[in-house]
């Protein structure tokens, strides 16, 4: 069985390894959660599920903006501290949620002639 989209769980792979990367480097597991969710939605994922992430990644991603702007103040700026730190992922999460609603809706998930609103 192949999965149903190879771009997003080429992408859900790349944010595990990422996510690998930043919690040794940093402690900062978020990735590895997201790019799992993102594997499981390309391998096996439809319009249900595409719609239920995106809500997900938007409630999460301003969770993750909240808890970033109370940790500004004590950031250093090197690369590892701005790609390891909640604020980053918050702004990544909450534009992903956005456009996996969007895409929930597409002509491509659910058909030319079920999602047509006229």
């Amino acid at each position: 069985m192949k999965p149903r989209s190879l771009i997003t769980f080429i992408l859900g792979i790349a944010l595990v390894i990422i996510g690998v990367f930043l919690t040794i480097k940093v402690g900062c597991p978020i990735p590895i959660f997201v790019g799992g969710a993102l594997c499981y939605l390309g391998w096996c994922g439809g319009r249900t599920v595409t719609i239920v992430f995106g809500h997900t990644c938007v409630v999460f991603g301003c969770y993750l903006i909240t808890w970033g702007m109370y940790l500004l103040p004590y950031c250093k700026p090197t690369p590892a501290y701005i790609f390891g730190r909640p604020l980053f992922w918050g702004f990544i999460s909450l534009l992903g949620g956005i456009c996996a609603i969007y895409h929930g809706f597409c002509n491509c998930i659910c058909g030319k002639k079920q999602c047509q609103n006229k």
